[in-house]
């Protein structure tokens, strides 16, 4: 099953890593993570014409030359065409992995970009009432605060396997996936969500929203990378008055 994350162009200011606590991605990575999701969900079609450069760069509140940068990482996927004297235009080349392109939670409006808070970090045995993953008796276990548009909509327990490698609290950036792959060499393939409703954990922060023991909506997902066994299992409860789990098939 392959997963796609959308996010609504022109609804979202953007903040430096050194200003905002919940992210960790340049900010000219957020801004191309933006577009391509637009790009992949269809509200940016293939031939259109980006609006100019200096409009655009006020818009997501940076600098014309952090723009420039965002645009070349669309460049270079295959996403975006610059013509001189014309513009920027879209070409839509297919489906195109984006960073958070397996993240499927959006807020009712549509979209918003995904950040997040570490609320704990540590390599400890595996819980005996999680399912079988892995080959290890060991794993990393990571609990977040996740945001869409800094806005609190889900909290997420994380169990990677130990033999896939260590994680370092100090160098974990918003989406894991781009951490395994940069810092692990570990690729995540594929991944199966269950998506049901659960009852909050009793460790979900007050700025969660929702009290622990309260019913609320639940995803249980299990990622793959080369090995028959999946190297990840992780569980999020979201909060169903912020946020909806979209699937788009194409």
């Amino acid at each position: 099953m392959v997963y796609q994350f959308f996010l609504r162009h022109g609804v979202t200011t953007l903040k430096s890593p050194a200003t905002n606590p919940h992210t960790a991605l340049p900010i000219y990575l957020q801004i191309s993570e933006v577009l391509i999701r637009e790009i992949s969900a269809g509200r940016l079609v293939d031939g259109e014409r980006l609006a100019p450069e200096r409009k655009l760069a006020e818009q997501y509140g940076t600098t014309v030359r952090t723009l420039r940068k965002a645009l070349a990482e669309l460049e270079k996927k295959g996403l975006l065409e610059r013509i001189q004297g014309s513009g920027n235009y879209v070409r839509n080349s297919g489906d195109v992995r984006s960073i958070y392109s397996m993240f499927r939670l959006e807020l009712h409006g549509g979209g918003g970009l995904p950040t997040a808070t570490i609320l704990d970090l540590t390599e400890c045995e595996k819980d005996p009432n999680l399912p079988d993953f892995g080959t290890s008796r060991r794993a990393t276990r990571i609990r977040r605060l996740r945001y869409l548009n800094e806005t609190p909509i889900a909290v997420e327990e994380i169990w990677l396997d130990r033999d896939s490698g260590p994680v370092l609290s100090a160098a974990v950036s918003d989406s894991l996936y781009h951490y395994y792959q940069h810092k692990l060499g570990l690729w995540i393939q594929h991944a199966e969500d269950w998506v049901s409703i659960g009852r909050v954990p009793d460790w979900a922060p007050e700025g969660f929203g929702r009290q622990p023991g309260e019913m609320t909506g639940f995803i249980e997902r299990f990622s793959w990378a080369a090995s028959p066994e999946p190297v990840e299992y992780s569980r999020t409860w979201y909060d169903t008055d912020k946020a909806l789990y979209v699937q788009r098939l194409k």
